[in-house]
């Protein structure tokens, strides 16, 4: 073989990750995405990364010197409705047929429908999917707002009041909220308990950043804008819109813009942020049209592929 020909790294198939396996997989995941403007991994996957519990098949990628160039994750949880499948290689070793490696890895260790995000829509991820016959099925936008703008007065009906989340108190009231929020999002809408709780523990949560719109004579859940904010060393502090959603019963009173305002308004006064960002669906037209009603920009786009 000629040195100037591409090496193929070794894929390697595992149920469990040792711990050093994670740590590995974790840096590679802050590389890429400090590389590519935009993290390669979801929530849910560094979240089931550090369950050692949680069912998953792992593909890892390594170079001869057992450098880890690649890693691809697959949820195998809900394969009735389709494998969920994330992948990322390190952007040293790109264009030597690593991420091809990683995919074959996936459609062999797969059996059923895939699905597949590609964060950023970065255009190999793109010419990787048209090649395996991945049809692109959504597309969610990252969009992005300045605190130093003015914001909007958070201004609530009469007989609403806003207040912060209580642990322990509002779980179960909040899960059949954010049902009856989120009963057509394929993701959202079917958080369990163990989804909550999981997140109650990160470090990040702030409950005082997890406001609810609570009608006043009955304590009866309305809303919620849940905050969080991103700090990774390195990089600026960012806040996020991190899920907003109102009782459809509730619809058409500007609640949705209301609690939006007031979240915008703790990240900046109580938390000192001077940026903002959120995720919502393309399909979602409503949504973004509040969004860019209220200052929010499109930032990136992270698109979802299916397979079978």
């Amino acid at each position: 073989m000629s040195s100037t020909e591409p090496t193929v790294d070794r894929v390697a198939r595992a149920d469990r990750l040792a711990p050093v396996e994670v740590a590995e997989v974790l840096a590679l995941a802050r590389i890429a995405g400090d590389a590519d403007g935009a993290d390669p991994l979801d929530e849910h996957v560094l979240l089931r990364l550090r369950d050692p519990e949680a069912p998953a098949v792992h593909l890892t990628a390594r170079a001869a010197d057992n450098t880890l160039t690649g890693y691809a994750h697959l949820d195998t949880t809900d394969a009735a409705t389709g494998i969920g499948v994330e992948l990322v290689v390190h952007p040293t070793y790109r264009r030597r047929g690593t991420g091809r490696a990683l995919a074959r890895g996936v459609l062999a260790a797969a059996a059923g429908p895939l699905r597949a995000w590609a964060h950023g829509d970065h255009p190999s991820a793109a010419a990787l999917a048209v090649d395996l016959g991945f049809a692109r099925a959504r597309v969610l936008w990252q969009l992005r707002r300045s605190l130093a703008a003015a914001l909007p007065e958070p201004h609530l009906a009469d007989g609403v009041e806003l207040r912060a989340f209580r642990p322990g108190e509002d779980d179960e009231a909040w899960l059949a909220l954010n049902a009856r929020a989120f009963a057509q999002h394929p993701e959202q809408g079917r958080w369990t308990p163990a989804d909550l709780r999981v997140r109650l523990a990160e470090p990040w949560f702030d409950p005082a950043g997890f406001l609810l719109a609570v009608e006043s004579a009955t304590g009866r859940l309305l809303g919620f804008h849940w905050t969080k904010v991103h700090e990774r060393p390195g990089s600026a502090r960012i806040g996020e819109v991190y899920v907003l959603g109102v009782d459809p019963a509730a619809h058409g009173g500007g609640l949705g813009k209301a609690l939006t305002a007031a979240g915008l308004a703790y990240l900046r006064d109580r938390r000192g942020l001077d940026r903002v960002m959120l995720y919502v669906d393309e399909s979602n037209t409503s949504a973004v049209a509040l969004y860019e009603r209220l200052g929010f920009a499109r930032w990136s786009a992270h698109v979802h592929y299916q397979l079978g």
